[in-house]
């Protein structure tokens, strides 16, 4: 299965600030931000449509997300994530003294996943945020 090296993005979206209205816990928020959009020349290159389940994978983690072909571009090689837990899997934790972790255009790679399972944010957490 092909694989591509890409920049990650991340930041606010419309569908997040509203998904947030119905509570961070809810399948309204799980659903806004728990997405990658893709360029679609990458999308044909991963050999995916829209809402396939694709793995990305930093230095600093991993996480199943739905596929969406982004409406913006061209802009092959770079994918977008929206800012919230999936993301935050995905970025640098160390903050380089500003507070706030880098969270645009981390190195990432990014493939098709037809046997990951997008998890729910209570089985994200458990799984990359463990109490120690």
């Amino acid at each position: 299965m092909a694989k591509l090296q890409v920049s990650l993005l991340t930041g606010r979206t419309l569908a997040q600030g509203k998904g947030k209205e119905f509570g961070k816990i809810s399948d309204e928020y799980w659903k806004s931000v728990s997405i990658c959009e893709i360029d679609p020349e990458d999308m044909k290159i991963l050999g995916i449509k829209e809402n396939a389940v694709v793995k990305v994978t930093t230095n600093f983690g991993y996480v199943a997300v739905k596929a969406k072909k982004s409406r913006r571009g061209p802009h092959q090689n770079v994918i977008f994530i929206p800012y919230g837990p999936w993301a935050s899997v995905l970025a640098n934790s160390k903050t380089h003294g500003t507070g706030m972790p880098s969270l645009k255009g981390e190195k990432a790679e990014i493939e098709y996943a037809p046997n990951e399972k997008v998890l729910s944010l209570q089985e994200l957490l458990k799984l990359h945020f463990k109490k120690e």
